[in-house]
């Protein structure tokens, strides 16, 4: 019987310190609004995912690694800004609260259309939604007191004027706990077009 250590991860862009602040200034003027039952993501642990995992064994780590760390390097970095608020699936059946991306995000979706198929060919499964760059805020556990919900978002100023530059990939570990999830970076792949000699 063999012994698979398993790990929860994921790769996302890692959005900087004063972005994230900016972050939380908009999900605090969020939480005044919106009375419902949302768990709100600490702004510290705000990433931009671009490839779920979930549960996967360690060993796997060195495959993604190798693969993560020369789709970054074909690429440069990002320019990108936060964009409005919004939900995830829609306003009838609210379940993700989330802030839009704005900027060089056609570029970002290429790139990850990309790390998805490279993934898909050494046998990590492809997402079957359509990639929507956004920043979680918070997850709605029930549908009381969302009533105006709509209205909140639009009165929210979420439309700020924070843009960044992305300068890396990065593999995250999550580690689920009573008081929300626990991000650890195990590794940065920086987006450095490769010289060519």
């Amino acid at each position: 019987m063999t012994d698979e250590r398993m790990i929860r991860a994921f790769l996302a862009l890692d959005p900087p310190e004063e972005i994230l602040r900016e972050i939380g200034r908009v999900q605090s003027r969020l939480k005044k609004m919106i009375r419902g039952d949302v768990r709100w993501v600490r702004p510290e642990s705000i990433h931009l995912t671009l490839k779920f995992f979930g549960d996967i064994r360690e060993e796997s780590v060195e495959s993604i690694s190798a693969l993560a760390e020369k789709a970054a390097a074909d690429v440069g970095p990002f320019e990108l800004a936060i964009g409005g608020a919004g939900v995830f699936p829609d306003m009838k059946r609210p379940r993700v609260v989330w802030l839009g991306m704005d900027g060089e995000t056609e570029r970002l979706t290429i790139f990850q259309n990309g790390l998805e198929r490279a993934l898909r060919e050494i046998g990590f499964p492809g997402e079957e939604r359509p990639f929507r760059p956004h920043l979680t805020l918070g997850r709605i556990r029930s549908p009381k007191g969302l009533g105006g919900l709509a209205e909140a978002l639009k009165e929210a100023e979420t439309d700020v004027d924070a843009r960044f530059t992305a300068s890396g990939l990065c593999l995250f570990k999550s580690e689920l706990t009573p008081q929300g999830a626990i991000y650890t970076r195990l590794a940065v792949y920086p987006f450095t077009v490769r010289r060519t000699a």
